[in-house]
């Protein structure tokens, strides 16, 4: 009886322990978000907003560092509105996750949101209004289908308005409604007039390029085997990663048809670009003729640039993920 006792004291002392662990890991997070502030300067055109070490930070083209912000897993900046997608700290929140939107250099967040996932993916629209997330809510990739599931999100900023998830748009391919339940959706990408919209579409082990409409909150199919859009500065291009083998993409850049990228435009053209590296990243467009990344480096995320026609060679910038420019 004493030996059992004695058993059940260590145990006891262990639960306490590891529970006093959490404890203070949760408080020291909570008070990390406390002194978070914003030492960005979103106004500076051409400088690349990333994530490096759980942080954001602000570099030139040519690597000089600028500033750091908030504590980020995923984060996105357009117009001086700053997106940051964060697990959120807490003894028993591996899954619970905040979106923290700060705008016009404030210090503290505009919006905070709940949302129920690891962060993943994160853009802002070019005229700063709109916001818009992923999470994963099953796996942490996307290199197998159909072993991962997620939700996007779009927030409004002008009036509070949340579009809620992507799966509750109504999706057409090939001109009908499609009705799967196992779909999943990533990647936005947001067109100049805050109404049209890009992003992945997922379903039976197969990926669309979807053009959405926040006013009629649909999505319609536009190409097969595309994933993580980003919309050119002129709404002609798309740029996206093209799956070339299981668990392996390729940047590529589509051409768009028909003038407005949100008239419904045909594909006009598809050039792969001269980074043959392995990419599982949404790129973003650094200005009309240079697109900015990341991938693996030694295991660690790494920054690049590639001219987007297909032309030169890729340049390593800096290590860190989630890029994207400053536009002022």
């Amino acid at each position: 009886m004493t030996r059992a006792r004695t058993l059940l004291g260590v145990l006891l002392t262990g639960v306490l322990l590891v529970t006093a662990t959490a404890y203070v890991l949760w408080r020291r997070g909570e008070a990390a978000a406390v002194q978070d502030g914003l030492h960005l300067r979103l106004d500076r055109h051409g400088t690349v907003v990333y994530v490096d070490r759980d942080r954001v930070r602000q570099l030139t083209p040519r690597g000089a560092a600028v500033g750091d912000g908030p504590t980020c897993g995923r984060a996105a900046t357009a117009r001086s509105t700053l997106i940051c997608v964060r697990a959120r700290p807490g003894p028993l929140s591996a899954q619970a996750a905040q979106v923290r939107v700060y705008t016009d250099g404030a210090r503290e967040p505009k919006v905070t949101l709940p949302v129920w996932g690891a962060p993943s993916r994160a853009r802002v629209a070019p005229s700063g209004h709109l916001v818009t997330w992923t999470v994963f809510r099953t796996g942490d990739s996307y290199a197998v289908p159909g072993r991962f599931s997620t939700t996007a999100g779009i927030y409004d900023l002008r009036d509070g308005h949340h579009y809620g998830s992507l799966e509750d748009f109504e999706p057409f391919v090939d001109g009908e409604r499609y009705r799967e339940q196992d779909v999943n959706f990533w990647g936005v990408t947001f067109a100049a007039d805050d109404r049209t919209f890009y992003a992945t579409m997922a379903s039976k082990g197969r990926t669309w390029l979807m053009r959405g409409d926040l006013v009629r909150r649909t999505l319609t199919a536009v190409r097969r085997n595309v994933e993580c859009p980003s919309l050119s500065p002129d709404g002609r291009r798309i740029a996206y990663k093209k799956r070339t083998g299981q668990g392996r993409w390729r940047l590529h850049v589509l051409r768009l048809g028909g003038g407005a990228a949100g008239g419904g435009p045909a594909v006009r053209g598809d050039v792969a670009l001269a980074e043959t590296a392995h990419v599982d990243d949404q790129p973003a467009w650094l200005d009309d003729d240079t697109l900015v990344y990341a991938r693996p480096v030694d295991s660690m995320p790494t920054l690049f640039t590639v001219p987007a026609d297909g032309s030169g060679r890729p340049h390593r910038l800096a290590a860190g993920s989630s890029p994207t420019p400053a536009t002022g």
